[in-house]
């Protein structure tokens, strides 16, 4: 099981091997790899800092904890009808996302976000649209 916060579910949907340090990198792949191969891996859902927040490189202000992270958060489980404490299969949550988003909506749930500007969020929303699941990583 992995404890997943609400906007990194959207960022494994975009993850393409690109990260903050060679840490988080080893580790958001390691969890993304394994919810491809595993669609039935159970997600606990937490408010605050996750599995993929422990490998963040710490540089100063602590990024997990910004208030506007927990923002980004309430909205991305809003959308998918989710709530923080919920344990459901990662596939659920693939479900949930095949039901309530578009790729257009990254524009509007993660306008803060920098990874954003890369464009491979809305491709990962279409890849589970499509019924591809997570990509595999080269």
């Amino acid at each position: 099981m992995y404890r997943l916060r609400g906007h990194h579910i959207f960022c494994l949907l975009g993850y393409r091997g690109m990260g903050y340090s060679k840490e988080y990198i080893e580790n958001m792949t390691r969890l993304h790899q394994d919810l491809k191969n595993n669609p039935k891996t159970f997600i606990h859902l937490v408010k605050g800092p996750d599995q993929l927040c422990e490998k963040y490189p710490n540089s100063g202000d602590y990024h997990c904890k910004d208030q506007h992270i927990y923002e980004r958060d309430a909205v991305m489980l809003e959308k998918l009808g989710l709530k923080v404490g919920q344990i459901l299969y990662w596939e659920d949550i693939e479900s949930r996302i095949r039901k309530s988003v578009v790729p257009s909506d990254i524009q509007v749930m993660c306008k803060d976000c920098s990874w954003r500007l890369y464009g491979v969020c809305e491709e990962g929303v279409q890849e589970i649209l499509d019924g591809q699941g997570l990509r595999e990583l080269k």
